[in-house]
Protein backbone atom coordinates (compact mmCIF):
# COMPACT_ATOMS: atom_id res chain seq x y z
CA UNK A 1 0.00 0.00 0.00
CA UNK A 2 2.43 2.10 1.16
CA UNK A 3 4.81 1.41 -2.02
CA UNK A 4 1.55 2.19 -4.67
CA UNK A 5 1.00 5.66 -2.46
CA UNK A 6 4.41 6.65 -3.55
CA UNK A 7 3.63 5.67 -7.12
CA UNK A 8 6.31 3.32 -7.63
CA UNK A 9 5.69 0.34 -10.11
CA UNK A 10 6.24 -3.73 -9.52
CA UNK A 11 9.66 -4.59 -10.91
CA UNK A 12 10.40 -8.11 -10.25
CA UNK A 13 8.56 -11.00 -11.80
CA UNK A 14 6.19 -12.70 -9.43
CA UNK A 15 6.92 -16.39 -8.52
CA UNK A 16 5.54 -19.01 -10.40
CA UNK A 17 3.25 -20.71 -7.82
CA UNK A 18 2.19 -17.43 -6.51
CA UNK A 19 -2.12 -17.72 -5.78
CA UNK A 20 -2.34 -14.14 -7.14
CA UNK A 21 0.39 -13.25 -10.30
CA UNK A 22 0.87 -9.63 -9.67
CA UNK A 23 1.51 -8.01 -13.38
CA UNK A 24 5.11 -6.94 -13.76
CA UNK A 25 7.01 -5.13 -16.56
CA UNK A 26 9.19 -6.76 -18.21
CA UNK A 27 10.96 -3.37 -20.36
CA UNK A 28 12.10 -2.30 -16.40
CA UNK A 29 13.18 -5.87 -15.55
CA UNK A 30 15.23 -6.40 -18.28
CA UNK A 31 16.81 -3.05 -17.47
CA UNK A 32 17.22 -3.81 -13.85
CA UNK A 33 18.78 -7.42 -14.38
CA UNK A 34 21.46 -5.98 -16.77
CA UNK A 35 22.57 -3.05 -14.19
CA UNK A 36 22.35 -5.68 -11.07
CA UNK A 37 25.06 -8.36 -13.53
CA UNK A 38 27.09 -5.01 -13.74
CA UNK A 39 27.21 -4.23 -10.04
CA UNK A 40 27.88 -8.48 -9.35
CA UNK A 41 30.90 -8.01 -12.30
CA UNK A 42 32.32 -4.87 -10.88
CA UNK A 43 32.31 -6.94 -7.33
CA UNK A 44 34.81 -8.91 -8.75
CA UNK A 45 37.47 -5.83 -9.23
CA UNK A 46 38.51 -5.16 -5.15
CA UNK A 47 40.09 -2.15 -5.62
CA UNK A 48 36.68 -0.78 -6.73
CA UNK A 49 34.96 -2.81 -4.31
CA UNK A 50 36.90 -1.71 -1.07
CA UNK A 51 37.15 1.97 -2.34
CA UNK A 52 40.65 2.18 -2.13
CA UNK A 53 40.97 5.67 -3.79
CA UNK A 54 39.80 8.49 -1.57
CA UNK A 55 39.11 11.33 -4.28
CA UNK A 56 36.05 10.94 -5.77
CA UNK A 57 37.49 11.79 -9.51
CA UNK A 58 40.60 8.84 -8.87
CA UNK A 59 37.76 6.24 -7.65
CA UNK A 60 35.70 7.68 -11.16
CA UNK A 61 38.15 6.91 -13.05
CA UNK A 62 39.44 2.90 -11.37
CA UNK A 63 35.24 3.14 -12.14
CA UNK A 64 35.54 4.08 -15.78
CA UNK A 65 38.50 1.80 -16.50
CA UNK A 66 37.26 -1.75 -14.89
CA UNK A 67 33.48 -1.01 -16.70
CA UNK A 68 35.86 -0.51 -20.09
CA UNK A 69 37.27 -3.57 -19.05
CA UNK A 70 34.07 -5.27 -18.54
CA UNK A 71 32.55 -4.02 -21.96
CA UNK A 72 35.54 -5.31 -23.85
CA UNK A 73 35.15 -8.80 -22.67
Amino acid sequence: EAVKARGMAVVIPPKANRTEPRECDWAAYKERHAIECFFGKIKRYRRIFSRFEKLARNYRGFLCFVSALIWLR
